[in-house]
């Protein structure tokens, strides 16, 4: 038996006609993401990497309406959330019968350990290909190409018909290179994380999704600081503003801060309209960006040609700041916290972090739990 090499399993895409390539990346299509990075890179006619899973069922759309060509859209099961709603309303073949190609990193599978915020999407990812009539094929590190072959031939059928298909991936499913992702920034991220964790001092903090809140976490822990301040967002990916939000529009008196990443921030840029019209007075936005989703692998945002400051003062925030090393963070923190918010605070930081970061020791509901006491409390 031949096993999957994710050269393989490329080039059987090919031969099937699909040369386009958009999506969201996951930790588990690492390996898949670096191969259409090494072979096309990012941002042309061949490869995007969208904003966000619907963005990415919308571009593909565009794709296929103007070639007649089925195209491939990655994500992690996390994304088919964001997804949804075009895949039913959109390219469905109840409504225009739009097919494309799914590749979909299975994070929560049953039976395999996993974080919380997986679980649950795990449980329900087959299901929820099933009910939008959308096929599957399940991959692993046993999978042999003739398999993924038969697989493509089937889907091939279900494209004609104006359906979409799916593989679905199992980690540990693809072996091949990986690509060495770089930016050329020099503030390390987790330094700069605990710079601004001085700044709070007793204040609240909310924090996105990823690697950010790991290092909260556990500065908080060598600090012996305790964790009740802090509501680490795990999952929901680009939702941490609006959350932050909800808290510091009915505990006004609360200086609020979120931590989000240039990834998170892209996914649902809309909040930052939100906080600009709701304009509260003590809100602090912190941007980490790294541009890149390195959380899951390095795979460059637009965040390194998109100037994040400037749609912040465009969406209504009284005060953008932008940081490039320590000191001037510092700085710029002890400004802010006097300013009439909302604030914006980007911090260009570098694309590393270190191998032995931990993840948060605490369950979500014991995270709940405290957080809600703290503010309980009054502020």
């Amino acid at each position: 038996m031949i096993y999957m090499n994710v050269d393989t399993f490329f080039s059987q895409l090919l031969k099937n006609g699909v040369t386009f390539f958009t999506g969201v990346p996951d930790s588990l299509l690492n390996v898949f993401c670096d191969e259409i990075v090494n072979r096309y890179g990012i941002g042309n006619k061949h490869h995007i990497v969208a904003h966000n899973e619907g963005g990415s069922v919308a571009l593909a759309s565009g794709y296929h309406l103007a070639t007649g060509k089925v195209p491939c859209v990655y994500m992690q099961n996390s994304g088919i959330g964001n997804a949804l709603n075009p895949v039913a309303s959109l390219t469905h073949p109840n409504v225009y019968g739009i097919p494309m190609l799914f590749v979909v990193g299975w994070r929560g599978e049953p039976g395999v350990a996993d974080e919380p915020q997986h679980i649950f999407q795990g449980e329900v990812t087959l299901k929820l290909l099933s009910d939008m009539d959308i096929e599957c094929f399940i991959v692993d590190k046993n999978t042999s190409a003739g398999q993924t072959e038969d697989a493509l031939l089937r889907f091939n059928e279900l494209f004609a018909e104006n359906k979409s298909a799916a593989f679905v991936i199992r980690k540990g499913a693809f072996s091949g290179n990986n690509h060495i992702y770089e930016n050329d920034y020099t503030l390390n991220r987790e330094q700069a994380v605990s710079i601004v964790l001085e700044a709070t001092e007793i204040d609240t903090v909310v924090s996105t999704t990823g690697k950010i809140s790991r290092e909260l976490f556990e500065i908080r822990q060598k600090r012996a600081e305790g964790h009740a301040r802090d509501f680490l967002t795990v999952g929901s990916m680009g939702h941490s503003v609006m959350i932050a939000l909800g808290i510091a529009l009915h505990q006004p008196k609360r200086r609020v801060w979120c931590l989000d990443g240039d990834g998170a921030i892209l996914m649902h840029t809309g909040g930052m309209g939100i906080v600009g019209s709701e304009a509260p007075e003590r809100f602090i936005h912190v941007v980490f960006n790294n541009s890149a989703h390195e959380t899951v692998g390095g795979v460059p945002t637009v965040a390194g040609t998109v100037d994040l400051s400037s749609i912040a003062l465009a969406c209504g925030y009284r005060h953008v700041h932008k940081a490039y090393d320590g000191q001037s963070l510092k700085m710029i923190l002890k400004k802010a916290k006097i300013q009439n918010g909302p604030v914006f605070v980007e911090i260009f930081v570098a694309l590393d972090s270190r191998s032995d970061l931990g993840r948060p020791t605490i369950s979500t509901h014991e995270n709940k739990r405290s957080f809600m006491d703290f503010l309980s409390k009054g502020g």
